[in-house]
């Protein structure tokens, strides 16, 4: 009886180890033939409740986005076209200051791939991925087609380990069709913003002064006044027109979200920056930007065949001859739009031509209103470098998603938030009248209204300045780099309290860690750092693109009590499962657990958590004494402070006796 008793023991503790194993996402791979060489491969996965699956279009800095990595391609098969994705959601993410874009319940992948070799008949795809729900999991699955049998299935890491990865399709530009009624939430953002831009575009030199003279015109050569507001609306509808061909244009040319998946693509972010810092020197009265003269003496003889043809062209020729003016907002507008996928570049010119063409119509509709427009002056030059202030404080934002994709750090928080007060401080002064720039008029005093927007600009200036010294800066949330990504957690200069470690010189292998508190990134250095000090570990798997895991750093590690205890009484090791950098070829192997090939160091921590603990959520805690038994029951995500100090606390004293 004690023998069977022993045995139901040791099966309910197998069960109970394995059940920490988690995989909320069950895939089911399909294959359809739709010519002799054309097939259509995809990959079907159905989510449990609560958890989530990234995008690919995520966001650099933010969770790990699925990749799809189609082995041994060249020679045997093309993929053709981009591959599509079901549709997704999009929340923004005040942790790592990105949206995030991912899945719920259903996510499906779908690419079409083109035979070229007759002799080929299997294709291999390796699918990596991050779940997450109150832990994240990054995994790895791999599926097998069959373009003879139009069998598909899926496979152990062993049977694609020989398989030569292509590099190259890692981050391919994929089709996302967005949720919809976030899509709507985003258009509707697009079009309003779009639409404050072209107002902006009204009170610039090369557009103002045409209202009243257009609106004289048709409403003076027109038969009648019925005549004319008629000929200003259809003005006004061209003109709309117009510009929503041009957004139609860029969706047609680049695809629905081909723009959109360039939107975290380093080069991308390195052109437009240095687009955007053209556009505004522009704005500021370095050079203007012009279209060939050319094209607007055609455009006005053309304007001069009368009738609707006639009214069309005229408003290409506005487009045209306004076009120094309009040319950088409509160029930002097109790439921030255009980021957002789908039809956004058409919404954003619907928006910005609707606000651009209201004017003509409403000052036809009432000729008496014209009497009311202020006159032509120096202030339209002073919206025009308003403006291109604006246009270069929005180009550090790109630079700074390039910096944040390849983690280079060499424009961190703080960088940016010095380089922001430098614009907004420079563009105080100019509004203030204490410097000028080559189109101002000379004047001997500024207007209130003037007054007033230099008064806001100098406060939002001021606002910037504490978020040097660690303040959030919520009100621009998202467009600084994240807080972590800074030269110090607490800002510059900052320091926090229970910090132990600044001034003294860290053992070998240690680092700063969150909060500063000293960290080991290598189990065995972390190891033998506890046994010399005679210390317990707490042990920390966790993930750079991993959610919870900077909400447990940032929100309860920070509480003074936790942060003393992890200063003082325990040695923390952190393994970052989902570090990309490669081990030497001599440390590499093939887990015994799970067949797969440990390439990197985040796969080796990955298996060692797998292997070792029977988990692979993160986070995932464990106290462990110098001989790497387990003190207590190990934990993951616990984002109460009084439980978590409990929980370090149990493992503390157990270690003690």
């Amino acid at each position: 009886m004690k023998k069977i008793l022993y045995v139901v023991l040791l099966l309910f503790a197998f069960v109970n180890g394995q059940a920490q194993i988690l995989n909320p996402v069950k895939w089911i791979p399909k294959i359809e033939k739709k010519s002799d060489a054309d097939f259509l491969i995809t990959v079907n996965g159905t989510i449990e409740t609560g958890w989530h699956v990234y995008s690919q279009f995520t966001p650099d800095g933010g969770p790990l986005p699925a990749e799809l990595i189609f082995h041994k391609k060249d020679g045997n098969y093309e993929l053709i076209g981009k591959a599509t994705e079901s549709e997704t959601e999009r929340k923004f993410n005040d942790i790592f200051g990105v949206d995030e874009i991912f899945f719920s319940n259903k996510v499906a992948f779908t690419q079409s791939i083109k035979n070229t070799n007759t002799e080929n008949e299997i294709i291999q795809l390796e699918l990596a991925y991050q779940v997450c729900k109150e832990n994240c999991i990054s995994e790895t699955k791999y599926f097998e087609f069959n373009l003879k049998t139009l069998e598909a299935k899926e496979i152990e890491a062993s049977a694609i380990n020989t398989q030569k990865t292509i590099k190259a399709d890692l981050k391919a530009p994929l089709v996302t069709e967005k949720d919809n009624s976030d899509s709507e939430t985003g258009l509707g953002t697009i079009f309003f913003i779009a639409f404050l831009s072209g107002f902006a575009a009204l009170l610039t030199p090369c557009v103002f002064p045409m209202i009243p003279m257009t609106v004289s015109f048709f409403t003076k050569q027109s038969k009648n006044r019925a005549k004319g507001i008629k000929n200003a609306i259809i003005y006004g509808l061209s003109i709309i027109l117009i510009y929503v061909f041009l957004g139609s244009v860029i969706t047609l040319i680049f695809g629905a979200d081909a723009l959109n998946a360039l939107s975290t693509n380093v080069w991308f972010n390195v052109v437009f920056f240095v687009l955007l810092v053209v556009f505004a020197s522009s704005f500021l009265g370095a050079f203007e930007i012009m279209l060939p003269n050319s094209w607007a003496n055609k455009v006005d003889q053309q304007a001069d065949r009368g009738g609707i043809i006639g009214i069309l062209f005229m408003a290409l020729a506005l487009a045209i001859v306004s076009f120094s003016c309009t040319g950088p907002i409509i160029g930002t507008l097109l790439v921030e739009a255009a980021s957002k996928g789908g039809i956004a570049p058409i919404v954003g010119m619907l928006g910005f031509s609707s606000a651009l063409a209201l004017p003509f119509m409403l000052f036809a509709l009432f000729p008496g209103w014209l009497n009311t427009l202020p006159k032509s002056g120096g202030w339209l030059n002073t919206v025009k470098v308003f403006l291109g202030f604006l246009e270069l404080a929005l180009a550090f934002k790109f630079l700074s998603n390039a910096d944040l994709v390849l983690q280079l750090h060499w424009f961190e928080r703080e960088i940016f938030l010095a380089v922001w007060i430098a614009i907004f401080g420079t563009l105080t002064l100019y509004l203030f009248g204490k410097i000028t720039l080559p189109h101002d008029s000379p004047t001997s005093s500024i207007s209130v209204g003037r007054l007033s927007v230099g008064l806001i600009v100098l406060s939002f200036t001021i606002y910037l300045i504490p978020g040097l010294w660690g303040a959030p800066l919520k009100l621009i949330s998202g467009f600084p780099p994240p807080m972590t990504y800074g030269e110090s957690p607490y800002g510059v200069g900052g320091t926090k309290a229970g910090n132990t470690i600044s001034t003294t010189v860290l053992p070998d292998g240690a680092h700063k860690g969150p909060h500063d508190i000293m960290a080991f990134t290598d189990y065995e250095k972390g190891l033998a750092y506890a046994k010399s000090v005679n210390k317990p570990i707490l042990l920390d798997f966790t993930g750079f693109a991993c959610v919870n895991c900077r909400k447990m750093e940032d929100y309860v590690w920070s509480d003074p009590k936790i942060l003393s205890i992890l200063n003082n009484e325990v040695v923390l090791i952190s393994l970052y499962v989902d570090d990309k950098r490669e081990l030497p070829e001599s440390e590499q192997y093939v887990s015994k657990e799970t067949g797969k090939t440990i390439k990197s160091i985040g796969n080796k921590w990955s298996d060692f958590q797998i292997t070792r603990y029977k988990a692979n959520a993160q986070p995932y805690y464990l106290i462990l004494d110098t001989k790497e038994n387990s003190l207590n029951k190990a934990v993951g995500y616990m984002p109460d402070v009084t439980e978590y100090e409990e929980w370090l606390q149990s493992g503390i004293q157990q270690f003690k006796k």
